[in-house]
């Protein structure tokens, strides 16, 4: 359960790296050991977090640093982040 493929020096300690890949592998994780509830509060946090154009990353085009989003989604898994009911 990788969450990146290779190295960024040049950001690194910056704190312009997006965390949402480190969440999703620790989604795929929780599902994997058969932790369905677990990974959809997990996910439903994830999902809550980066609906929020504040918390974007550079990458997604945004300002927020890696511990900001890493905070905004931990303090969403800590909440009880529960996920969304789509209309029928």
């Amino acid at each position: 359960f990788e969450p990146i493929h290779g190295s960024a020096f040049d950001i690194m300690g910056k704190g312009l790296a997006n965390p949402v890949g480190t969440f999703w592998s620790v989604v795929m994780l929780l599902e994997h050991l058969g932790e369905t509830e677990a990974a959809a509060r997990v996910m439903a946090a994830i999902e809550r977090v980066t609906a929020d154009r504040s918390l974007h990353t550079g990458d997604l085009g945004g300002s927020a640093t890696t511990a900001q989003v890493t905070r905004a989604v931990c303090d969403q898994i800590a909440s009880g982040a529960t996920p969304q009911r789509k209309a029928a």
